[in-house]
Order: structure tokens, then sequence, then C-alpha cells
């Protein structure tokens, strides 16, 4: 899957498995009354890991990236842990060129 990048492309991978598994954790600590916040995240996160399934698919590249950033800004205030997760992400994924 990641063979082609590397040492350096598994540890990015790890990172990124880590990060989702703290945005999880946080998405199972909103309140319940959060249900919009918290379908929009897990909707994010299927996303996130379909692509790390699939590294050389570019399908809803942009839309992914654009997701996760619009995600930043509606959570930025209220959510102050979970944008830093997600900006975290975001740092990774870039780093993987995705």
């Amino acid at each position: 899957m990641l063979v082609s990048q590397g040492y350096k492309g598994l540890n990015m991978t790890q990172t990124i498995h880590q990060t989702l598994a703290a945005l999880k954790q946080q998405i199972g600590q909103l309140e319940v009354a959060d249900h919009a916040a918290r379908e929009r995240l897990e909707s994010l996160v299927t996303a996130l890991e379909r692509r790390l399934e699939d590294p050389e698919s570019e399908v809803h590249h942009h839309s992914l990236v654009q997701e996760t950033a619009d995600a930043i800004t509606q959570f930025e205030i209220a959510h102050p842990r979970i944008t830093g997760i997600l900006n975290d992400l975001m740092v990774a994924l870039g780093n993987m060129g995705i």
C-alpha cells in the first residue's frame, strides 16, 4: 500500500491513524445534543479512513481536503480540541501528498 513511500510514508500513516483515533475519542465525548457535529465528524473520519485504504486514488481528493478545512472552520470556537486534531490531520495528509 505505502511501500513506494518508504519508511517516512509508513510513519505518516501511523500518525494519521493515531490522530484519527484521538478524533474518534473526542467525537465520543461530544454532548448528545450536538448530534449534527457528531454526524459530520463521523462522516469525515469515514472518508479519511477510505482515503487511507487507497492512497493512490484521486477520487474525491479535493472535496476531502475542502471538507476537512470546512470542519476546522466550523468547530474552531465550540470545539477547540477537535479543531486542533483536524489541523494535525491536515498537516499529516499534506505531508503524505494527499
